[in-house]
């Protein structure tokens, strides 16, 4: 298997908003902050945390006054390693790094073979080998699919377990309950030890917010357990326009740059310091029918606009988006809006991009092939973020001595030195000119797909992993197992 590669821009982020935009985004944030508030239901610990550090809390409301939860916020780092277990996986979080990782949470898998189903544990661990075998990913996800034959309150154990065993790369752990959390947590330091993890991020907890203005204690908790413990925590408040929040993108960027606030903000009350990354989950919607759109213009400049104002609070920005889309198949409606999508995040210097893989349908179905189609646009996309060497060798004049007017520099010294690693090389299998495509059958860009991740999964071999840390996770997963009923939702 290749070693990820480009995990660090080299051209500049692009700039949408100027100076006073920007200003007045986060005076509209600090409003909302300070008329509207933010609920923590069922928290009292996130309650009495905010009390004590000023915060004007009445009930389960919290307000702040203007420019208050930012300062609580400036604690947090604004780069930080998330380690692989693998040192050569370790990537950056701030500054120019880029981390790519697969699709997030979708309880449908789908294939030209077999359609669209439930996952199951097998569909999360060849989504875990895929992105372990890619290049272009540098985490491995999280919940990448739901593992759906797997009892609700078990198959974080299972989910753990793939990511410590079938891949190196940083991971994602539980958040849909703080125990859960915590057996992720305790999973990684059988891994990892936990001397490190008191010094290290290995690992991220993705906490949601569940927009307008409501922290529930399943992800309050959840975060706390997670900064509590020096982990990495991603804060992502979800808004839809013209559901959880104003149709307008300035409303939505100013929206999500005051929950984020909030819940970055509660991460340092926890553990000054603790590694937090502020993102977002945003999309328009159709107005006439209430389905979500993806990859959209408003979209599109909501993820530009929350670049700029997560650099200037300070912290890592997980983007908006990536290779989203409401596409029911892997077709050139899903690739538009996914690109489109795409290359708003990745010009504007987003550090994480979630969901850069298999989206499809709303993100309900994780779809094999498409994650081939995306897994190729990565890396186009990435390639293009080491932008262009200028210099006496790529100017190459001694090419010139060599070819004269009229004639081609296949066959010079500089092309046969360089033509191995000149160009971006695609990971579908080459089309040909027409007729050879049509002699071979005519196959779609998803039918190639479909042939590149079935060979993907056959080449998979596993990384080096200790035997007796692997008995240690297998016989804690049987454990927690055998002291817990099943319980299905």
């Amino acid at each position: 298997m290749a070693p990820a590669v480009h995990t660090r821009r080299n051209i500049p982020a692009y700039e949408l908003l100027d100076e006073v935009a920007l200003a007045k985004l986060e005076s509209h944030a600090d409003w909302l902050l300070e008329t509207v508030g933010m609920e923590f239901r069922g928290d009292a610990t996130a309650l009495e945390l905010f009390d004590a550090a000023g915060a004007r809390v009445e009930g389960e409301r919290v307000r702040f006054a203007p420019g208050q939860a930012r300062e609580i916020c400036a604690t947090a780092p604004q780069s930080f390693a998330l380690h692989g277990r693998n040192p050569a996986r370790t990537v950056t979080l701030g500054e120019n790094g880029m981390v790519f990782m697969p699709g997030y949470g979708s309880p449908f898998a789908s294939d030209l073979d077999n359609g669209r189903r439930y996952a199951t544990l097998e569909d999360f661990q060849n989504f875990v080998k895929l992105s372990y075998m890619s290049p272009a990913m540098h985490h491995s996800g999280g919940t990448v699919v739901e593992p759906v034959d797997i009892p609700v309150n078990k198959r974080h154990l299972d989910m753990m377990l793939g990511h410590l065993t079938l891949s190196d790369k940083p991971f994602m752990g539980s958040v849909t309950a703080p125990n859960r959390a915590r057996d992720s947590i305790a999973m990684a330091q059988m891994m990892f030890g936990a001397e490190v993890m008191e010094r290290h991020a290995v690992m991220q907890g993705n906490i949601n917010i569940n927009s307008p203005f409501v922290f529930d204690d399943t992800m309050s908790g959840a975060l706390r357990e997670y900064a509590a413990a020096n982990q990495c925590v991603c804060v992502s408040p979800a808004i839809f326009g013209g559901a959880m929040g104003p149709v307008t993108p300035a409303a939505v960027a100013a929206q999500t740059l005051a929950e984020g606030m909030v819940g970055v903000a509660l991460t340092q009350l926890v553990r000054p310091g603790c590694p937090v990354v502020m993102g977002s989950f945003h999309s328009t919607m159709n107005l006439r029918s209430g389905s979500l759109t993806f990859g959209t213009p408003e979209a599109n400049l909501v993820t530009m606009a929350l670049s700029q104002l997560g650099r200037r609070l300070g912290v890592p920005v997980r983007s908006g988006g990536g290779q989203v889309t409401a596409a029911n198949a892997p077709d050139g409606q899903a690739m538009m809006d996914s690109v489109n999508a795409m290359w708003a995040t990745v010009l504007t210097g987003t550090h994480q991009v979630w969901h850069a893989a298999g989206w499809l349908e709303g993100g309900l179905t994780m779809s094999y092939e498409k994650f081939i189609l995306d897994l190729d646009n990565c890396g186009a996309l990435l390639r293009m973020m080491q932008g262009m060497e200028v210099s006496d060798a790529t100017l190459t004049q001694e090419s010139y001595a060599e070819v004269g007017p009229g004639e081609n520099f296949l066959a010079t010294s500089h092309t046969m030195a360089h033509f191995a690693n000149a160009n971006y090389e695609s990971l579908l299998p080459d089309a040909g000119p027409y007729e050879t495509w049509s002699e071979a059958g005519s196959q779609s860009a998803a039918q190639r797909a479909n042939l590149r991740w079935k060979n993907m999964l056959a080449r998979y071999e596993p990384p080096e992993i200790s035997p007796s840390v692997k008995a240690d996770l297998e016989e804690f997963v049987t454990a927690r197992k055998a002291g817990m009923a099943d319980e299905w939702y």
